[in-house]
């Protein structure tokens, strides 16, 4: 268990850093557009990654569906949703709308698949919630509710649907091996879109400067290859609810990236806000219960 949990941590690290890349590729290049191509690469890296380990295997008709439904929520939904809304909103808002995943992911494993998290894993969400809450607030005040904070919402809120139907198809189906199906379905439907809403800018790749080929690679490669390929994973071996807590972690490395790469200052109300997260993830993924049993067994073995 311990192994997924460094996993996801992982995948939140790379995640946070990747949106700094994100910030300087959209300087260049149309949102829809530029993100139909990085995830293309992406998918086509995660193929070579599974081929290079004879991984790859064509799923079952049974199992499209459910490839094909989390690529529609997990990629074009959220990437598209999440892109619009950057566009029309601030970052602060962003992130405190962007936060509410873990709960809302909560919320409908419980009403949807009939998983309750325990009480500890409830208070591990709101404590995140509210350190979440902490770092985005820290560099303002929230602005009033805009068009942009809806997309976001509906971003986040695809993004959870698509874990619990990632969750269902792990039962036989690797989720490394969907995310690279996800990926190329949902980069072929983002392009039909980018034609329509961004006519000719695919013209805009013949004027970049060589570094924006440097960054492009690297979010597609590293930022959403590997990065969702490690998420998937651990989705499926840890449920909706215990993977999506991680989420926090993204806020918090988003701003370590900030002071590190775009000299941001990181303040006490940051520094209390990702004690709140780092709390919040820790008693929100069972590790607190786990690590509490395992002493509790322990415990009762010497006392034998």
């Amino acid at each position: 268990m311990w192994k997924i949990y460094a996993l996801l941590t992982t995948a939140m690290l790379i995640w946070g850093f990747n949106l700094p890349l994100l910030k300087y590729l959209l300087t260049y290049v149309g949102p829809v557009t530029m993100t139909t191509f990085r995830i293309l690469l992406a998918g086509i890296s995660v193929f070579i990654i599974l081929g290079a380990f004879k991984m790859l295997r064509l799923p079952t008709k049974n199992e499209w569906k459910y490839i094909v439904g989390g690529a529609m929520l997990n990629v074009v939904l959220h990437h598209y949703f999440l892109n619009m809304g950057l566009f029309r909103t601030s970052g602060t808002n962003a992130g405190l709308i962007l936060g509410l995943g873990p709960v809302l992911t909560a919320i409908s494993v419980s009403l949807i698949m009939r998983i309750y998290p325990s009480k500890v894993q409830w208070l591990g969400f709101i404590v995140g919630l509210g350190g979440v809450s902490f770092v985005v607030l820290a560099g303002g005040g929230i602005g009033s509710l805009a068009l942009g904070d809806v997309f976001v919402f509906l971003s986040i809120a695809a993004q959870v649907l698509s874990f619990l139907v990632i969750s269902k198809a792990a039962k036989t189906l690797d989720p490394r091996i969907m995310t690279a199906y996800m990926l190329i379905i949902g980069s072929v439907a983002l392009f039909i879109i980018s034609l329509i809403q961004e006519p000719g800018e695919i013209k805009a790749f013949a004027t970049v400067p060589p570094s924006f080929w440097l960054a492009f690679a690297a979010s597609a490669i590293v930022g959403t290859a590997v990065g969702h390929m490690l998420y998937n994973y651990a989705v499926g071996k840890v449920g909706p609810s215990k993977a999506a807590i991680f989420i926090n972690f993204n806020t918090m490395f988003s701003l370590i990236g900030s002071a590190l790469f775009l000299g941001e200052i990181i303040t006490a109300r940051h520094l209390v806000g990702l004690a709140l997260i780092i709390t919040g993830v820790i008693l929100g993924s069972g590790a607190a219960e786990d690590l509490w049993k395992k002493r509790r067994k322990s415990s009762d073995k010497n006392n034998v």
